[in-house]
């Protein structure tokens, strides 16, 4: 096995109606940034849920965050972070949302003047960044418990990742009947994700180390079993409650800890996104 550093300071909170339990995660005297997607938040009544489980906190919206998020977008969330002295950030949606609002913030206090440089040194500069949250809605990247981000940039058709370990979520909420209602694509999408992820720390070389093997294989094979299942039966929750959380495992560094990682996959896959809009995955 090879050596390893392991941390992961993120709570997890999971189950249904438990986007009621922010007003203990998120402090009371926050000034609350939420961070969105498309209007399907909105439409099925998660931000509603959000804003009464956060209130009397002074609370503003950022929505409108693309599925590649990009760097032009997230920078608009910065300027008003800046301009109405907003100190928590919590992130509503999938990964892209997830990892645009990692990058908010970091970006809000970065010393340079184009936070692009976080993408340019993979976050090996950041020195702070605020504290944020996630209510998860849709099961894929298992950005909710890791400490990386993925930031496409239109001007430049580039897409670039970064790390850092200021930017790990405070918690993440994940309730499995936020998922009900999601589109079939965006199912399948999530799923073939997370197959992908493990596979990209597990079909490498041996190293002797049996248990990270055995933890990945059972990703796999959840992921196999329950894919199809979740798809045919959007409504079933405990299929969507296990597919939530075999995302979740599939990326927070726990398979990947000992053993070598590729990641020469999702690498192009970056750039095919970045280049043709294509959805990741």
């Amino acid at each position: 096995m090879l050596n390893f550093d392991y941390y992961n300071p993120t709570r997890i909170v999971f189950g249904r109606d438990s986007i009621a339990r922010l007003q203990e995660l998120v402090p009371e005297n926050a000034r609350v940034l939420v961070l969105y997607g498309g209007g399907s938040a909105e439409k099925n009544g998660t931000l509603a849920e959000v804003e009464a489980a956060l209130a009397p906190r002074t609370v503003m919206r950022f929505g409108g965050i693309e599925p590649n998020p990009a760097y032009e977008t997230l920078m608009q969330a910065v300027q008003l972070v800046r301009q109405e002295g907003l100190d928590f950030l919590l992130a509503v949606g999938g990964g892209s949302v997830i990892d645009g609002t990692k990058f908010v913030a970091a970006a809000v206090e970065y010393p340079r003047e184009d936070p692009w440089h976080i993408l340019e040194t993979f976050g090996a500069k950041i020195s702070s960044a605020l504290p944020l949250g996630c209510v998860v809605t849709l099961p894929a990247t298992g950005s909710e418990m890791n400490h990386f981000s993925v930031v496409s940039r239109k001007s430049l058709q580039a897409k670039l990742p970064f790390a850092s370990p200021h930017v790990f979520p405070r918690f993440a909420i994940l309730d499995p009947v936020k998922t009900f209602s999601l589109p079939p694509r965006q199912i399948a999408n999530g799923i073939v994700d997370a197959f992908v992820h493990v596979i990209e720390q597990y079909l490498t070389y041996p190293v002797n180390a049996p248990l990270q093997d055995r933890y990945a294989e059972g990703l796999l094979q959840t992921l196999v079993d329950i894919g199809p299942r979740a798809l045919a039966t959007p409504q079933d929750y405990d299929l969507r409650a296990n597919l939530m959380w075999a995302a979740t495992q599939a990326l927070n560094g726990l398979i990947g800890a000992g053993v070598p990682q590729d990641w020469a996959t999702h690498m192009l896959g970056h750039e095919i996104t970045a280049m043709y809009g294509l959805d990741h995955a």
